[in-house]
């Protein structure tokens, strides 16, 4: 039994990649548009034509195949099989053939693995490394992988202190006892999920931003272990010792992601 298998036996793992591969049937070219148009946005660029992208902890392949239309040539890996598995078939749909995007298993904790892969231009990881269960040591180890001149494009839980608390034990809970999975979804809809529905509805702006699904980020948010969470300050000051300037932060309201574009600095 791999790693893997045996964190999700023992309760400790979310089937992160049981989540992306149901997100596959809804992908359409309307929600890769969005994906496209908000990593432009988000990394300031208007092309990644002649530069390389890593996608660490690539999930569905949705920002993957974002990069790819972008211009990027793409490395997409994943610590669960089933999202190796997504993401290869997100590649299988939309860029049938195409020899610019390799996909493989790997995880962002294994130093070797990612020593043999090299430095990218561009190194994604969104909502990824804070579950890992080695939330500072999985961004150590992005960091590095990251060219000079480069940029390190990362997003992470954010630390709401006692609340951080409380929804760590609701993912334990969610993962460790079956039964209570939907009860769970059912009461936490109303906090945070259904207010934020509600204000899209007026509106007008129901489309999930990033081009993701209001469901599946549901499931993700309520069941997502192992969680870990960091401040907007911790994330700034751990990247600048590393040699990282902040290009671009977007702070969430209260749950969710920190967003950070970091350059790398020094000369390419």
């Amino acid at each position: 039994m791999s790693a893997h298998a045996e964190e999700l036996a023992r309760g400790e793992r979310f089937g992160f990649g049981e989540n992306w591969s149901r997100f596959l049937s809804v992908v359409d070219e309307a929600r890769i548009a969005d994906a496209v148009t908000s990593l432009r946005d988000m990394l300031g660029v208007e092309s990644l034509a002649g530069l390389t992208f890593l996608d660490a902890g690539s999930g569905s392949g949705l920002f993957s195949l974002a990069a790819r239309r972008l211009g990027a040539r793409v490395h997409s890996f994943d610590y669960d099989p089933q999202s190796v598995a997504c993401t290869a078939e997100m590649r299988r749909r939309f860029a049938p053939g195409d020899e610019a995007w390799t996909v493989e298993e790997g995880s962002v904790l294994d130093e070797a693995y990612l020593e043999r892969l090299g430095t990218f231009d561009v190194v994604y990881s969104w909502g990824v490394l804070h579950h890992t269960g080695a939330m500072w040591r999985a961004v150590g180890n992005v960091t590095r992988r990251v060219k000079a001149g480069g940029r390190l494009f990362i997003a992470l839980y954010n630390d709401q202190g006692f609340i951080s608390r409380y929804w760590l034990h609701v993912k334990q809970l969610y993962v460790r006892v079956p039964l209570l999975r939907l009860p769970l979804i059912g009461v936490h809809m109303v906090y945070p999920f259904l207010p934020s529905l509600a204000y899209r509805a007026v509106t007008g702006r129901l489309h999930q931003r990033r081009g993701m699904s209001f469901w599946r980020d549901v499931v993700d948010w309520v069941g997502g272990l192992p969680f870990e969470v960091a401040s907007v300050e911790a994330v700034r000051a751990f990247c600048a010792e590393r040699g990282f300037s902040a290009q671009r932060v977007v702070p969430t309201r209260r749950h969710g992601c920190n967003e950070f574009v970091f350059v790398r600095n020094g000369a390419r």
